[in-house]
């Protein structure tokens, strides 16, 4: 395919035409040509658009898709058409399906229904069988077969010694574990942040030490033992404080953060509306400030939509029933550009690639088109006509958004949102 990108400004701080309007010539999955005016040609489309932006392709590195077990919740198909068209060339995704990706003919199996996409699907397979935190799951086959890490789902392991196991085995391969951090004794039968917000509401509620206690317990493991840990979706204060004080030491540790931890608050609750029950849970604007302070001074590394569709019959329920998550792909760009400045967005929308060992591609003559097309100067309203997903539990219904994704372009294919 051939398109010529007219009057875009690039942003990408690795490439030499970094907040430049130029046009950029693209024949057939390369970058043939960047430059101002170029000359048109008949079998190139033209793409043009005021206040164009294009940045290299976005990766998400936490999604949730539902398929194999799950498709009335999502397919791959949808689900990579859904996230190419929020802007996504990549995706990271999660093992939580039925059967568990806790083995190599389950990480082929995702890879193959996702082949010839746009959008790219990296499977992170789970850390331990079934993802039950009893025993290692099969981590060397599963990276042969092209795990780009390995971690349960929204679930902690409450065996230390386990993970101790964990971080020493992958250090054979360079692997990298994921370990979420939530003590579920702790946590007990919480349900939202414990604070102000719960006890208004009735609801019992998960304290900030749930989460900073496991944080605290798995750097000290990773001081230990070495090798890479990535934290992912922080929610606290105290959480960044640590991950800081450790990046501090020379530990190799990164983390993620939900883009609905940076957007909202448990103030959200006062509805009951279970499309804000999450997990971590929204905390207070304390947290929230302290999460986008995180971002700016680069502890945090990486914004995930934390992309997790849910069925209605299992989150249109009494709050303590409802099974926790949002959806999220759709929202993730113009809700973080209420909060966020650009360069820091796109900065952190791209930096999964280096964590996860994913080639990336500059914005560079002669190099491959992995790339997104954005506009930045709209507001508007995230209403259900927005939401691509087969789920519809998005957090962020009647949202004000700023900046909308006009499309993608990877693996010679073009999709336009």
């Amino acid at each position: 395919m051939k398109i010529i990108i007219r009057e875009a400004k690039i942003v990408d701080v690795k490439s030499p035409f970094h907040n430049q309007i130029v046009d950029v010539k693209i024949n057939n999955g390369t970058i043939e040509k960047i430059g101002t005016n170029l000359s048109p040609s008949d079998d190139y489309t033209e793409i043009k658009k005021e206040n164009l932006n294009l940045s290299q392709g976005w990766f998400d590195s936490s999604v949730s898709l539902g398929e194999p077990g799950f498709e009335d919740r999502e397919t791959i198909s949808n689900g990579l058409q859904v996230a190419a068209k929020s802007g996504f060339t990549g995706i990271a995704l999660q093992p939580n399906s039925f059967p568990i990706i806790d083995n190599q003919s389950q990480v082929l199996f995702v890879k193959q229904k996702a082949a010839n996409s746009a959008t790219d699907l990296y499977p992170i397979g789970a850390l331990t069988k079934n993802s039950d935190g009893t025993d290692l799951a099969e981590l060397f086959d599963m990276k042969n077969a092209g795990a780009i890490a390995f971690g349960d789902y929204n679930k902690s392991l409450s065996n230390a010694n386990l993970l101790k196991i964990g971080l020493q085995y992958v250090q054979d391969f360079d692997g990298l574990v994921l370990a979420f951090c939530q003590d579920e004794k702790i946590k007990g039968s919480g349900v939202v942040n414990e604070g102000v917000v719960s006890t208004r509401l009735g609801l019992k509620g998960i304290p900030n030490l749930a989460e900073e206690l496991i944080v605290a317990r798995n750097l000290f493991l990773l001081e230990y033992t070495g090798g890479k840990m990535h934290i992912p979706t922080i929610s606290t204060a105290k959480s960044v404080a640590l991950i800081r004080e450790a990046k501090t030491k020379g530990l190799n540790v990164t983390c993620s953060v939900a883009v609905h931890n940076l957007v909202l608050t448990d103030e959200k609750l006062d509805g009951f509306d279970t499309r804000f029950k999450v997990s971590p849970p929204l905390r207070t604007e304390e947290d929230r400030k302290a999460l986008l302070d995180g971002v700016l001074d680069n502890t945090i590394d990486i914004i995930t939509s934390d992309h997790n569709p849910i069925d209605i019959e299992h989150k249109k329920m009494e709050f303590d029933l409802a099974k926790n998550g949002t959806i999220g792909l759709e929202s993730a760009f113009g809700s973080l550009l209420t909060v966020l400045p650009l360069d820091k967005i796109v900065e952190k929308l791209t930096a999964s690639r280096a964590i996860f060992k994913i080639e990336s591609h500059t914005i560079e003559e002669g190099k491959s088109a992995n790339i997104t097309l954005f506009t930045t100067d709209e507001d508007w309203t995230f209403t259900k006509e927005n939401i691509l997903s087969k789920s519809k539990n998005c957090a962020f219904l009647g949202s004000k958004m700023k900046g909308k994704v006009v499309g993608v372009y990877n693996n010679s294919k073009l999709i336009l949102a």
